[in-house]
C-alpha cells in the first residue's frame, strides 16, 4: 500500500503551471515542512523535514487559491518516484508526493505564518474552530464554490 498523510506548513508559495494538451489541466508544484520528532537529548537536530509535493486539476487551483507560504495543510496522496536525464547528462532520481487531497488544517484567524511546532498539526479542544449550534464545524469564507455538493 503506498498512502502518505501530512500535515506542515508551505515552505514556499505553491508553483502552479498549465498543461499544455487540450485540457489545459493545472499542475501545482510545493514543499510541506513537517515537523520531526526531537530527540530529547539532541536538541540541535533538524526538527523538520521539508517534502516535495505536487498535485493536478482541481486539487491544484484549490491549493492556488487558498494556500501560500506559512499557511498550514493537511495532505493526502501517494508516493511516486521518477528520474530523468540533466542537461549535463547527469541522470537524476526525484521522489514527490501526489497530492490526491487537501485540506485546511487551521481556521484563517489562527497563527498563520507562525513557527511550526507544539502539537504536531493536531488540535486541542481549546484550538478547535468554532461549532455551529448544530455541532458541525462552520465552513471557511469563500469556499462555498468548492464544495462538491452545492
Amino acid at each position: 500500500m503506498n498512502k502518505v498523510v501530512l500535515i506542515g506548513r508551505l515552505a514556499r508559495d505553491p508553483e502552479v503551471r498549465y498543461s499544455q494538451n487540450d485540457g489545459s489541466m493545472a499542475i501545482a508544484r510545493f514543499s510541506i515542512a513537517v515537523d520531526r520528532r526531537r530527540a530529547a537529548n539532541n536538541q540541535d537536530a533538524q526538527t523538520a523535514d521539508f517534502i516535495s509535493c505536487v498535485a493536478f486539476g482541481r486539487t491544484a487551483e484549490f491549493i492556488e487559491k487558498y494556500f501560500s507560504k506559512g499557511h498550514r495543510i493537511g495532505v493526502y496522496g501517494h508516493i511516486q518516484t521518477g528520474s530523468y536525464t540533466n542537461k549535463d547528462g547527469a541522470k537524476v532520481y526525484t521522489t514527490d508526493v501526489v497530492v490526491d487531497e487537501a485540506e485546511f488544517v487551521e481556521s484563517k484567524g489562527d497563527g498563520q505564518g507562525a513557527p511550526m511546532g507544539g502539537n504536531n498539526g493536531f488540535q486541542t479542544p481549546s484550538q478547535a474552530p468554532a461549532s455551529a449550534a448544530d455541532g458541525f464545524m462552520n465552513i471557511p469564507e469563500g469556499i462555498d464554490e468548492e464544495l462538491p455538493f452545492n
